[in-house]
This record gives C-alpha cells, sequence and structure tokens, in this order.
C-alpha cells in the first residue's frame, strides 16, 4: 500500500511540474541514478538498456561479412535451376554471377578447342592455317617420316598441343604442300596469327639440333608468342653453361697434366744428370 502511495506521489508531482510549466529536464533513462532507479522501480522510466557487447558485436558483424551466398559457389547450370529459391536482391546479384560463370564457360571452351597434334593435307593448309580463326595461335610443322629429326618435332609438339590446348597445332607432309622442297630444309616450322607468319624455325640447326628436347621448343615457341611459358630462361642457355663449364674444367686438366709432365721430365733430366 505504502509503494502504491509513494507512485501516485510521483506521478502527482510530475504533473503538477508540467502544469505549472517547470523547466525540469527530461531524465536520461540510462543514467545511473538514485532518482531514475526510483523511477524505474515505478515503472515511470523505462528499464535501463543492456551495455552491448562489443566484442560480441564484431563477431557477429564479421560472420556476416564472411558469410559466402549459396550462388557463389554453383555452376552455371545449378544456377539456372535455382532460380526461384532467391529474393529480388538475390536476383540481381545470381544475374551477375550466370554471367561470370558463363565468360568463364566460354573462355575455357576457347582454351581447350583444340589439344592435340592434328594432320592435314596440302588442300587444308589455307583454311588450317593462313585463314584460321581471328587471334588463334597456329604452329605448323612440314615433315618427312624419312627424317628423324621431324619425328622427333612431332614428339615434342604432340606434347605441347595437350599442354597448351588453346593453339592449333598441325602438322603435313612438305610435299603435299610444296613440291621439290629440300631436305635440307627439314623440319621447318611456321607460326602464324591472323593470316601472317610471326615465326619461323626452318632446317635441324634453327630447330634446335638433332637433341633438341622439349623445353627447348617450348622455349622458342614462346620467343615468338605463340605461347605463355612457366619457363624462366632458355634451357639451351642451361646446356650451353654446361658445356662450357666442362670445356673449362677439361682446359684446366690438360693445364695440369702438362704441368706434371714437365716437372716429370725435369726430374728425369736431373736424375740423368
Amino acid at each position: 500500500m505504502a509503494n502504491y502511495q509513494r507512485k501516485q506521489a510521483l506521478q502527482y508531482n510530475w504533473s503538477v511540474k508540467d502544469l505549472l510549466g517547470l523547466d525540469i529536464d527530461t531524465p536520461d533513462p540510462n543514467e545511473d541514478t538514485e532518482w531514475n532507479d526510483i523511477l524505474r522501480d515505478f515503472g515511470i522510466l523505462p528499464p535501463k538498456d543492456e551495455p552491448k557487447d562489443e566484442t560480441e558485436e564484431m563477431v557477429l558483424r564479421l560472420q556476416k561479412e564472411a558469410e559466402v551466398k549459396p550462388y557463389e559457389r554453383m555452376t552455371l547450370k545449378e544456377l539456372n535451376e535455382a532460380e526461384d529459391d532467391f529474393d529480388e536482391d538475390d536476383m540481381k546479384a545470381l544475374e551477375m554471377y550466370r554471367q561470370q560463370r558463363l565468360q568463364e564457360w566460354k573462355s575455357l571452351q576457347k582454351r581447350q578447342k583444340y589439344g592435340e597434334l592434328r594432320e592435314i593435307s596440302g588442300e587444308q593448309y589455307v583454311k588450317e592455317v593462313t585463314n584460321a580463326q581471328k587471334d588463334v595461335w597456329v604452329v605448323i610443322h612440314l615433315y618427312r617420316s624419312s627424317i628423324p629429326m621431324c619425328l622427333l618435332v612431332n614428339q615434342h609438339l604432340s606434347l605441347l598441343a595437350r599442354k597448351f590446348p588453346e593453339i592449333k597445332f598441325i602438322k603435313a607432309i612438305v610435299n603435299s604442300c610444296i613440291q621439290n622442297y629440300h631436305d635440307r630444309c627439314l623440319p621447318t616450322i611456321f607460326v602464324y596469327r591472323n593470316g601472317q607468319i610471326k615465326g619461323r624455325f626452318i632446317g635441324v640447326t634453327e630447330c634446335g639440333g638433332t637433341n633438341l628436347k622439349l623445353e627447348e621448343l617450348e622455349w622458342k615457341l614462346a620467343q615468338v608468342g605463340a605461347i605463355k611459358t612457366d619457363l624462366e630462361e632458355s634451357p639451351k642457355q642451361n646446356i650451353m653453361d654446361m658445356m662450357m663449364s666442362s670445356v673449362r674444367s677439361a682446359s684446366i686438366h690438360d693445364t695440369n697434366s702438362a704441368s706434371r709432365d714437365n716437372d716429370e721430365t725435369k726430374c728425369y733430366s736431373d736424375r740423368n744428370f
């Protein structure tokens, strides 16, 4: 009964002050004062807001930012099938991702267009090489199967065709393309782009020699721009460095041997005297 009377008195006092127009600051409901506590006890002020846990808020915010939308992991087919499961906001993002996946698919199809060393005839040369699709690199090898170096080049080109499926690798028996082509000019490798010759390697020496390595041929094609290799330097240079090192070592060895021979001759002469 006493609490009820106190509550009525407080409410009466506030009403009187309002009616008399007294200048009374509105109390801050979150201010930690004894007066506010009394007002809260009587329900005149709302309950005090609990302080927010900043750490918890930060964790929740980071979790929300890190949340991955389901459509970000979907394939193009899955995106088309799941259209009805997204709201309006997601649909905008969905369309963006659909276009992104479509471009990725087209790019993949373009990169994987070839992937093998194909044989063509002389009659197909203009269509397959000179008039090849725009911006497509074409590597053609003119060969004779009776020349071992030609067979080695074909082996390397077959491997490179699988490694670089976006490049068009083809081969043709030289007689079907050029009559009376001399054997000393084989193997012959032409590199085309947009109907223009961008590189040529004619004969055993220009093609890399009878001991041609796969990496050496890859480097040669990269040098004319046909492929993007992950090789950082010419493999041929490494071989040359090793050869020069061997020559220097042999020279030092010969010098030391000559010196020992001279010493032995001198010792023999000394004994005779």
